[in-house]
This record gives structure tokens, C-alpha cells and sequence, in this order.
């Protein structure tokens, strides 16, 4: 496996924008948010890294997204359970069969484009802040098409389906998620 610290630094090898790497620490967060809150507090650790890692080729490499990250990992030496694990958010999205498996890889896949959103939600708000961000006024922006246009309301309502939750609850709990991390 890998540790936190080397993950940051892999992250920032492929990363200099500081939105990109913000991104990655959000997922970070919202994955061990969400290992924890489901009981895979064995596994928060290994959640959390993949969040880290999940976009690691974005940056440099956007028409090969997740294929290189592949590549970049393997050639590591990290194991196929965490290369698939991070792989597994471009599934239908980018040319790699890495179909999500794992309730970790679904929440990653779910969260992904769903945490752009919240916190473009936020940023309107005069707080810029999740912390008092609730649920209906996500849902108000969710359903203007313009309104955050890059995130994608169909994966993230794959994603809510692939988990067998209702929209509102994923909505719901990865704010949860996200206010967890204001204190950074």
C-alpha cells in the first residue's frame, strides 16, 4: 500500500493547481467520512488514499484520464486493488473497464462530480461555507442544467442508483461530509 504522505506527494508530482489539488483532498476526506460513517473503520485509511489519489492524471493528462493514473501506479508497484479502487470513478466515463465493485468504489464514483457541485453551491453562499448549507438549496441548484454545468447530475444519479440511495440522502450526507472538512 501506500501512505497518506506518499499519496501527497505522488498527488503534487502530477498536480500544481491548487483547485485540482483541493479537489483531492475533499475526496480525501469525504471517502474517510463515508468508511467510517458505513463501518469500514479498518479500511478509512485505505478509502481516504484513494480519494486522494482518484484524479492524479487530470491534471497532465486529461484525454487519458485514469488509464495513465493506471499506468503511473502499476509502474510503483501498487497493488491491482487500489489501482481498480481509483480506476473505478471513470467507469463510463474514460477508456478503462474498472467497473465500480466495492461500496467504497460506488461512493467514490457517486461523490466525485456530486462534491464540485455542493461546493460551487457553497461558494454563492454569503458564508462561502458548508456549514450552513442544507440540503434544499443544493437541490435548488442541482436542477439548473447551467448551474455548475461540468458536474454531471447523470453520474452523480448513476452513482446514488449504483448504491441503492435516494438522491437526497447522498446529497444529504456528503455535505455531512464536506462540513467535516471546513475546520481545514
Amino acid at each position: 500500500m501506500i501512505t497518506r504522505e506518499d499519496a501527497y506527494v505522488l498527488l503534487c508530482e502530477y498536480n500544481k493547481e491548487p483547485f485540482h489539488i483541493r479537489h483531492a483532498e475533499t475526496l480525501e476526506g469525504v471517502m474517510r467520512y463515508f468508511a467510517e460513517k458505513l463501518g469500514y473503520h479498518d479500511e478509512a485509511d485505505f478509502w481516504a488514499v484513494v480519494g486522494l489519489l482518484h484524479d492524479l492524471d487530470f491534471e497532465m493528462f486529461p484525454d487519458e484520464h485514469c488509464v495513465k493514473t493506471a499506468e503511473i501506479m502499476r509502474q510503483r508497484g501498487l497493488p491491482e486493488k487500489f489501482i481498480h479502487a481509483v480506476a473505478s470513478h471513470g467507469w463510463g466515463l474514460c477508456n478503462i473497464d474498472a467497473e465500480p465493485v466495492h461500496e467504497m468504489e460506488k461512493i467514490l464514483f457517486a461523490t466525485d462530480e456530486l462534491t464540485g457541485l455542493i461546493w460551487a453551491a457553497a461558494l454563492m453562499r454569503p458564508s462561502k461555507s458548508t456549514l450552513d448549507l442544507e440540503l434544499k438549496s443544493v437541490k435548488k441548484k442541482y436542477k439548473t442544467p447551467t448551474f455548475a454545468a461540468g458536474c454531471s447530475r447523470e453520474v452523480i444519479e448513476r452513482g446514488a442508483n449504483m448504491l441503492g440511495w435516494e438522491l437526497d440522502y447522498l446529497i444529504e450526507q456528503t455535505i455531512l461530509a464536506m462540513r467535516t472538512l471546513e475546520h481545514e
